[in-house]
Formats: structure tokens, C-alpha cells, sequence
């Protein structure tokens, strides 16, 4: 895969468009990447796997010089945010600031969806299937004063696509601890169904009100402390959040979201702001929605 000198809105060039990462041509550069069987096993069990190294420092940093670009409502790219928002909370004590599409503005943010390491362990993860983007997100915390990320379940958001065959790549640009608002995942919660959604930035309790008291005995978070730099990936239906960031550090972090190929769309409205509709029954596919990995065409590397 090359890449290529462009400007604009990236999302019509499907491959790596910088020189974040190198695409791997040899099945020995492939194998690299590939999660352990214990790793995979793990996720089928409780629902997650973490502790996963995706980036580097020095691409790291090249990220954060990103977000603290497009983290100004006045950046020129602002306009291709599906969504923005500098503080998703109504308190202005409790900020969440959260976005969807920077892939369409930076590079680096382009290019950490064809990420070697990311693309092979989400096929894996979803039944070694080829993987398409749905959307991407950045939630940050700033010091002092950042707020939660309420209990929910990813897929309660998604059900305008069908089938439910979904996965969540959570991914820190900074250390995330207990102190500074790192993700919690509840085990086994993936198998409790769907549950009406809350208000993502609201009540951090408010999914409480939809468990059954058998759900509510079972209710055990664990906190998902990662280094930056490192994912922890997660079942579609598995119910997480985050509390508030009262430490000195800020917490800020993206996410990948991705469906096996073959999802179809679910809605007849809009998919995601701005974007030309999918018709109700009709193959998730195009410009937006473009496919990151497919084992079958990498099958003499392989």
C-alpha cells in the first residue's frame, strides 16, 4: 500500500495517506500483528481484551499535535465532523469534549484505521472476517474538572445497522488510571441483551434504571488502566463508562469502531450526518464506510 500526498477531506482515499504506519506485504510481517489464541479466547470469555500495543511515542505525539489542532471549533477541517462538541455535558465543571470524523481532517487520525496491528486484531476478534469502518470518536478529559462517560452499550446507538456484528477499539493518547477517568468494563454484561441507552454524558447511574436485579448483582466493574499508546477492544454489547477526571492529568484517547463486512443498514434516514442515506437492507460500503482489512485478499501473505 502507498501513500499519497493529499489535502481536503480524506475520507475518499481508502490506504494510508502519511508515514504513520507501513502496510505489511510478507505473512512474516503480518504475524506480527496477530493476537495470541489466549488473547482471543480472553474476548470470547468476558467480553474484552486489552493491554493491546497500537502506537508508538513518537506517533503518538504526532496525534496529540492533531487533536490540539482540530480541538479549535474555529479549525478550517471543523465543517467534516460528523459531530463536535467542546464540552458534551450540560456542566461546564464536568467536561467531556467529544467528536466523530477526524479521520476526514488529519492524517494521522486518517491513517490509525489502517494501522497493521489494529486491522489484524479486529478481523480476528470478529470471527476472522474482513473489517469496515463505521465511525470513529474522541472523548478527552481535561485536568481538575473532566466528566464521565455514562454506563452504556455501544450497539444501543447502532442499531440503524444490522447484523449486530460489531466491535469497539479504545485507544489512550495519554496513561488512563482510576485517578484520571480510565475506561471500566462490566465481564459477562455482553450477554445481558440490549438495554435502552442513557444520555452518554449525563447521570453516570442512569443505566441502572433499565437492569433487572439479577443484572444489577452481577453489575462488577473492573478499571482498564492502559498505558498510551496500548487499545483494549470491546464486545459491542458489552456495558462500560467512565467516571470523572479530578487528577492533574488529562485523560484523552480515541476511538475505532468497525463491523464485519456484510453489515447493512438498518434506516431509513441518516446514517451519519451529512453523508448520502443507505437504503434499509442495503450493504454498509462507499466512501464513508470503506473496508480496512480483508483476510481473503491478503491470503497469499497470510
Amino acid at each position: 500500500m502507498q501513500t499519497v500526498a493529499i489535502n481536503g477531506d480524506l475520507s475518499r482515499f481508502h490506504q494510508l495517506v502519511s508515514d504513520m504506519f507501513r502496510w505489511p506485504n510478507s505473512k512474516a510481517e503480518w504475524e506480527q500483528y496477530r493476537l495470541s489464541k489466549e488473547q482471543v479466547e480472553f474476548y470470547r470469555e468476558y467480553g474484552y481484551v486489552s493491554n493491546i500495543k497500537l502506537l508508538e511515542e513518537w506517533q503518538i505525539e504526532r496525534l496529540l499535535s492533531e487533536l490540539a489542532n482540530i480541538a479549535d471549533p474555529a479549525h478550517p477541517g471543523n465543517a467534516l465532523f460528523y459531530q463536535f462538541a467542546s464540552n458534551e455535558s450540560a456542566d461546564p465543571n464536568a467536561v467531556l469534549f467529544h467528536a466523530l470524523g477526524a479521520w476526514r481532517i488529519t492524517k494521522g487520525f486518517h491513517d490509525i484505521l489502517w494501522n497493521p496491528a489494529f486491522v489484524m486484531a479486529a478481523s480476528q476478534l470478529l470471527d476472522d472476517r474482513a473489517v469496515r469502518f463505521w465511525h470513529d470518536q474522541l472523548f478527552c478529559k481535561p485536568a481538575l474538572h473532566g466528566g464521565v462517560v455514562a454506563w452504556h452499550q455501544d450497539y444501543s446507538y447502532w442499531t440503524r445497522t444490522v447484523p449486530l456484528q460489531h466491535l469497539t477499539c479504545w485507544v489512550g493518547l495519554d496513561d488512563a488510571t482510576t485517578e484520571n477517568g480510565c475506561l471500566y468494563y462490566v465481564p459477562y454484561s455482553q450477554h445481558w441483551g440490549l438495554l435502552d441507552k442513557p444520555e452518554l454524558a449525563g447521570d453516570m447511574e442512569g443505566l441502572m434504571d433499565y437492569l433487572t436485579d439479577e443484572q444489577k448483582t452481577q453489575f462488577k466493574p473492573i478499571p482498564i488502566e492502559l498505558k498510551k499508546g496500548h487499545a483494549s477492544f470491546h464486545h459491542p454489547l458489552m456495558v462500560h463508562g467512565s467516571y470523572a477526571n479530578k487528577s492533574g492529568h488529562a485523560r484523552r484517547a480515541f476511538v475505532l469502531n468497525v463491523f464485519a463486512d456484510g453489515t447493512e443498514s438498518n434506516s431509513a434516514g441518516e446514517l451519519l450526518p451529512n453523508t448520502p442515506n443507505i437504503e434499509k437492507g442495503q450493504k454498509m460500503e462507499g466512501q464513508f464506510y470503506p473496508l480496512l482489512f480483508d483476510p481473503a485478499m491478503t491470503a497469499t501473505a497470510l
